[in-house]
């Protein structure tokens, strides 16, 4: 019994592989045929896997861009906008309704508040205070200089740690520093490049120029990347004080960081800072927060949505592909079977039987369309890969897609395959032998 299955299992094997064989050497014979339908659906795959790719690679590097901001951060800040309509909303807490009160200002974060906020705070955290004084600034160093770019923060002693930024060289702002508001300066990577160069190594208590104010450098900051929305490193950090005096402006609006030192206590101390927030601007119950409360991958997630939308765009512009190849591969293959079945009937004559017809004809719509398939995935692969290098993200290869690709064109392929091989195993051989 067991010898029986074996023959049986090896003559299946040699069956299939001269069946594969001759489904080869016919789609080879028709090249010109052949060639045009896996273009079809090598362009439909490229599509599909292209744009996937330049998302997933693009997902990936805003992923690497927020996590240096840091995942176990988030500020409080003003609120961005302004509320239309009536002041009192009406809103459904259990069975009951309770009007709330929402402020139709945009009320600045005062420096009062942020520094109530930091000395009120129990929770096991650090708390960091900053201004942004501008973000079209020029730094001068002799005869170099940046472009109109550059952002000044003020900072307080904290704010390189909340932001997760390393000095390279030099030292942190001092009590002396922050009490004085004196003109010293921590400066990015992208600075130091650009007004120093190769003098980079003596950069510490040289004075540099902003606008029309001279510092002098205590630090330099370590590389942290950019992304094509911002530069991490184009940046001048001095005291809060002094960016207060210098680039005071009225409504002037602070941001609070804070860094949880325990990055499962998030929940709860975002609940505990905004509860802190509002007894310090004298919020009632029925009335809503006027500030904002962002976590660091807040952005992240919005833009992930936005590209989740391109993605359903993607599939579903390579799923109608699919279904245009699937459809001219099944016409090809049907006029294949009305031009071979003069063939047909000689194989059928010489003792093939309409199971090895069928298997063939199926095989070879499988072998068009997942070499189709492979190199349409192959050049999705390229084509997302110089797109994501464009906007500067990361070279990725996209194994699950290049997989789902090729899976999808292999049953396209015996979709389309099933009606053509069925028709013509059915054919008779004597018909087909006379057939012209």
């Amino acid at each position: 019994m067991i010898i029986f299955k074996r023959i049986h299992f090896y003559s299946e094997m040699m069956q299939f592989r001269d069946t594969f064989s001759l489904a080869s050497r016919s789609v080879k014979g028709n090249r010109l045929r052949s060639g045009l339908t896996i273009s079809i659906i090598a362009f439909g795959i490229m599509a599909l896997v292209g744009i996937l790719t330049a998302i997933d690679s693009m997902k990936a590097n805003l992923f690497s861009n927020f996590s240096a901001m840091g995942t176990n951060t988030f500020s409080i800040r003003n609120r961005n906008m302004f509320f239309m309509g009536n002041d009192n909303v009406a809103t459904k807490a259990g069975n009951k309704k309770v009007k709330i009160k929402r402020s139709n200002q945009k009320l600045p974060v005062r420096f009062s508040e942020a520094v109530a906020f930091k000395e009120k705070t129990k929770f096991p955290e650090t708390v960091g205070i900053s201004f942004t004084g501008t973000s079209i600034a020029t730094v001068y160093k002799d005869d170099k200089k940046t472009n109109p770019n550059v952002s000044v923060i003020g900072g307080d002693e904290n704010y390189l740690d909340v932001s997760n930024y390393d000095l390279a060289q030099g030292r942190n702002l001092n009590a002396l520093d922050l009490s004085s508001g004196r003109n010293v300066a921590i400066v990015g990577q992208d600075v130091v490049d650009k007004i120093f160069g190769n003098n980079a190594k003596n950069i510490i208590g040289n004075t540099i120029r902003v606008g029309d104010v001279r510092y002098r450098v205590i630090g330099v900051l370590a590389k942290k990347g950019s992304s094509n929305a911002f530069s991490a490193d184009n940046i001048v950090i001095t005291s809060l004080n002094n960016v207060r005096r210098i680039f005071d402006r009225p409504n002037a609006s602070y941001q609070i960081s804070i860094k949880v030192n325990d990055i499962n206590q998030m929940d709860a101390a975002v609940g505990e800072a905004t509860g802190l927030f509002r007894q310090i601007r004298h919020l009632d119950l029925n009335e809503s927060d006027n500030f904002v409360i962002n976590k660091s991958d807040d952005l992240a997630q919005m833009l992930y949505s936005s590209l989740a939308s391109i993605t359903f765009v993607a599939i579903f512009i390579g799923i109608i592909t699919l279904v245009g190849s699937a459809i001219g591969l099944m016409n090809i293959m049907l006029v294949s079977v009305a031009e071979r079945t003069r063939e047909i009937g000689v194989s059928k004559a010489l003792g093939a039987t309409s199971k090895v017809v069928r298997r063939q004809f199926l095989y070879e719509a499988i072998i068009i369309s997942v070499t189709g398939g492979a190199l349409g995935a192959l050049l999705g692969m390229i084509v997302g890969n110089v797109v994501s290098l464009l906007f500067h993200s990361s070279f990725i290869i996209p194994w699950m897609w290049i997989f789902i690709g090729v899976a999808l064109c292999a049953l396209v392929g015996l979709v389309s395959g099933v009606y053509p091989a069925m028709k013509a195993a059915r054919l008779n051989p004597i018909v087909a032998l006379h057939y012209e």
